[in-house]
């Protein structure tokens, strides 16, 4: 005998009605957004009200867990689809322990102790403060409530020793008035109920002081490579947020300041790429050594040149053995092996071709090439993510203005390689030219000023100029980004030079503890997508 195996799902039969099959299908939907709650935030999410230190730890605790798992899932995705990107190129034996180790490698452990520990420790400290030190309270009176408490309750409260008592404290007798006190008035539940929340308002300090020690403990989960490129971006945030602070409180506003920021930063990468490439990330620089699409052997040419007046016969050898290299540009190079000027020669940086002038624009086109498939990336991955409904009601004008967004981006980083090539070249052809004149006709300063450090410099500010290409709601972006590269350089120049200690293995979470407490100081006064990654993280409380 057979017997029908009932479904332990969803049930649709004949005999329930369609109000039954509705209340179903609302329960399901219901189910639904609760799960989407767990990785996505809708806005405007009420504030969690906690009344106790228990409730704060586990608020925290739910919160690190949520932050966490996120965090995991997000790195293990990122990782397998940049090795997806080159999985073609490996053996089939690597691949199935490279994809492995891209989900269920230390990145992803390590991203998820951070985010976790950042949230949790940030909730608990956050929720906590307002109640041992509530705001309408002064600190000092709290201090002496916290040390002496056990002391007061001895002395308040009476037991009863009589058969008759109950276990609790019997209540205070009533006091007489005394003259000239100020009387307590009776409030009702709506004004109780405002004083609870103005007890517990959140000062200021209690954000900072959570942000940094959060912060702190997160970045330590982290590499020490990793924790200098988080404490970088969560410094310039905090930066961003106290000048946009201060100008709307005291109306003082830098016009195109975002601009004026990315132009002084890219100046000084690109000095510091030339002549001090040390200084520099070793990602960040091999990224500019593929986007300038110069031999990497031009690059220790002209540093030895101008650092020490020498080369590397073996980065010359390679140089002039590259089938690419034109036969007049091995005749220039070997006149710069006789008279060996104070830089390594621009034909160097571009072998195919003979003429300086022709060099801007075959970089540009070969920029272009190497960086659209990014940007494209950049600019439609987010509206097929995000903007999902205003694609689906006109997808003609999404597409159109994202095809332009990419075409700006494109036309932006190429002109900005294009333009340092062709002022390389022009600082060696006006120092060439000044040193074809007669003896004492030009000064031999303004012949080496030529080719200086500052000429370098000044290069970097011209580039930075084609910040304006692109569209102006992304110059902050893009400030923010290049500036903690600009900071390192100088930082670590400074160091050796002597004019700033070492930090240590403690410096990084130090650093950090102090960004973060910036960034949470004015959270409201960030970039929009800083505060949007903030809100899906903590929440509003």
């Amino acid at each position: 005998m057979t017997t029908r195996r009932e479904s332990s799902y969803l049930s649709f039969t004949p005999r329930r009605t369609s109000f039954d099959n509705l209340i179903v299908l609302a329960n399901y939907e219901e189910r639904l957004k609760d799960a989407r709650k767990v990785v996505w935030r809708d806005r405007g999410e009420p504030a969690i009200d906690v009344h106790n230190l228990r409730q704060c730890l586990l608020h925290g605790a739910r919160g690190g867990l949520r932050a966490g798992i996120i965090a995991f899932n997000t790195r293990a995705g990122v990782n397998l689809v940049l090795l997806l990107a080159r999985i073609k190129s490996l053996t089939k034996e690597k691949r199935f322990a490279l994809i492995r180790h891209a989900l269920f490698g230390s990145d992803s452990f390590r991203a998820a102790a951070m985010l976790a520990s950042f949230v949790a420790l940030y909730r608990i400290i956050l929720n906590a403060l307002p109640l041992i030190f509530p705001a309408n309270v002064p600190i000092g009176q709290n201090l002496r409530k916290i040390l002496f408490s056990n002391q007061d309750e001895n002395r308040t409260f009476v037991m009863d020793d009589s058969p008759t008592s109950s276990s609790s404290p019997s209540p205070p007798l009533p006091r007489s008035p005394v003259l000239g006190a100020r009387r307590e008035a009776r409030l009702s539940s709506s004004a109780q109920i405002h004083q609870e929340r103005v007890r517990k308002k959140t000062c200021r300090w209690h954000s900072v002081l959570a942000g940094a020690i959060a912060g702190a403990v997160a970045v330590s989960f982290e590499k020490r490579s990793r924790q200098t490129v988080i404490a970088q971006q969560l410094f310039v945030r905090g930066l961003q947020g106290s000048y946009n602070a201060y100008s709307e409180k005291r109306g003082f506003r830098i016009p195109h300041g975002d601009a004026l920021i990315f132009v002084l930063a890219t100046a000084q990468i690109l000095h510091a790429f030339l002549l001090s490439p040390h200084t520099l990330p070793n990602s960040y620089r091999r990224w500019l050594e593929q986007a300038m699409h110069a031999p990497r052997e031009f690059l220790s040419i002209h540093h030895n040149m101008v650092r020490r007046g020498t080369y590397d016969p073996s980065d010359l050898a390679r140089i002039l053995m590259r089938p690419d290299l034109h036969p007049e540009n091995v005749t220039f190079i070997e006149q710069w092996r006789t008279t060996l000027p104070p830089y390594g020669p621009c034909v160097t940086t571009h072998p195919h071709l003979t003429h300086c002038l022709s060099v801007p624009p075959d970089r540009f086109v070969s920029v272009a090439r190497w960086i659209l498939p990014v940007y494209g990336a950049v600019h439609f991955v987010p509206l097929l993510l995000f903007k999902r409904a205003a694609f689906a009601r006109t997808p003609i004008r999404m597409i159109l203005r994202t095809l332009w967004g990419t075409v700006r981006s494109t036309a932006f980083l190429s002109a900005a390689f294009a333009v340092y090539q062709g002022w390389f070249c022009m600082m060696q052809n006006a120092h060439r030219a000044v040193g074809g004149q007669r003896s004492g006709v030009v000064p031999e300063w303004f012949r080496a000023s030529l080719v200086s450090r500052p000429a370098h410099w000044l290069g970097g500010l011209i580039v930075g100029l084609s910040v304006f290409i692109e569209a102006k709601h992304r110059h902050g972006e893009l400030a923010m980004y290049v500036l903690p590269k600009a900071l390192e350089s100088v930082w670590v120049t400074l160091r050796g030079r002597g004019l700033v200690l070492h930090t240590g293995k403690y410096g990084n979470p130090l650093f950090t503890a102090f960004a973060m407490g910036m960034v949470m100081n004015d959270p409201q006064h960030l970039s929009g997508f800083v505060r949007r990654v903030l809100y899906q993280f903590i929440g509003p409380n």
